[in-house]
């Protein structure tokens, strides 16, 4: 939605990942099991994938990145890679409590045609068990059950939370609360980025 507002494509490693996974490539056969238990796909994976979309010629105005990077190795990487562009950055954090988190991920459902999501607290489809825009069986992601998310929280406290840290030193980072409506959240946002380009 922000990338949409602000027309900058928005690069979310989950779906690059699962793309690679749904069409058999290399790169989807090394991180199906790792996604599918829960824990993060190996830096070198990831970084390959990300420098790779971020070159493209879509990118060069700007974008957004969604699920990356994730350790301090990742932001490393991710700077070493542009340090000759000039690029500004800044680093949104939405704060949810952990049970929320699990409650909202494992009632997500998503559309395998279209891709649209849809959750049972805040944004259910009409249908329930199918698309509103496409009426395609709705799924859910083998690891959105409550199981795994567990599993990436755990993973996120020990190896993403120092991130923060990390770009909060260096005055990148800002944080949302995350416990509110998505309307609102999205205007917080949306807001934030608007006043750092």
């Amino acid at each position: 939605m922000v990338g949409a507002a602000l027309r900058f494509p928005v690069v979310s490693t989950g779906d690059i990942l699962r793309e690679a996974v749904r069409n058999k490539t290399q790169l989807g056969a090394q991180a199906q099991g790792y996604m599918e238990s829960g824990a993060l796909v190996p830096d070198s994976l990831v970084d390959a994938i990300v420098e790779e979309r971020l070159r493209r010629n879509d990118c060069s105005a700007g974008f957004i990145l969604d699920g990356y990077p994730r350790t301090i190795l990742q932001a490393e990487f991710l700077s070493r890679a542009f340090r000759d562009e000039k690029l500004k950055t800044v680093v949104v954090g939405i704060s949810v409590d952990d049970d929320i988190l699990v409650q909202r991920i494992s009632g997500r459902r998503s559309c395998p045609k279209c891709g649209k999501v849809f959750s049972a607290a805040s944004l259910p489809s009409r249908g329930e068990l199918t698309c509103d825009d496409c009426g395609t069986p709705l799924v859910q992601r083998k690891d959105d059950t409550a199981e795994v998310m567990k599993e990436r929280l755990e993973v996120y406290h020990r190896q993403t939370q120092p991130l923060i840290d990390h770009y909060r030193k260096q005055g990148w980072y800002v944080s949302v609360e995350g416990n509110r409506p998505v309307e609102e959240v999205y205007g917080f946002i949306l807001g934030i980025v608007k006043g750092h380009i």
